[in-house]
């Protein structure tokens, strides 16, 4: 993921507490063949977030599957980054990222609509509290990658006055 945004900090994490909440995306089961037979491992994506502007990504893996969904939340409370959505639930502007072979475009909807989106995309945009989207995903629909892009989307995502006091202007 390309460095336009930053992680929360540790302080931040701790005054979020226990208004982080985690939603499993995908658990995929691999084998690995050994003399005695097959000896299976298991890893888990997981998006956390607090519903109103913060989303973080984790991965893990582990020999049985609690212990991988519970590496993945852990490490979706550390990579947890802030999402700016608007008065009307939706996005400022519209965008487009792309994770290795996933693309996904992010559009804006007036109130109403709802999460218009794939499974790996409406789990992101529920944890950041997003509730009027339109999404299309192009490319692969490989579920890591395509929340990988749709992150690195969000961290992409501009207020109107971040933009005019990067440009030095004020907003008539």
């Amino acid at each position: 993921m390309g460095q336009d945004f930053r992680y929360l900090d540790a302080a931040e994490v701790d005054q979020l507490g226990e208004r982080l909440s985690e939603v499993l995306v995908r658990i995929n089961r691999s084998a690995a063949v050994v003399k005695g037979g097959r000896r299976f491992s298991f890893s888990a994506l997981s998006v956390c977030g607090n519903r109103d502007g913060v989303v973080g990504l984790g991965y893990g893996k582990g020999r049985q599957v609690p212990s991988a969904i519970e590496k993945a939340a852990r490490d979706a409370r550390k990579h947890l980054i802030s999402v700016p959505v608007n008065a009307a639930g939706s996005i400022p502007h519209e965008v487009q990222a792309d994770y290795c072979g996933a693309i996904i475009r992010l559009v804006p909807a007036s109130t109403g609509t709802g999460i218009i989106a794939g499974a790996s995309a409406r789990a992101v945009c529920e944890m950041a509290g997003i509730k009027n989207i339109l999404t299309k995903s192009y490319g692969s629909n490989n579920p890591v990658n395509l929340v990988k892009a749709t992150l690195l989307a969000l961290s992409k995502l501009r207020t109107p006055e971040a933009v005019a006091s990067l440009r030095g202007v004020a907003i008539s």
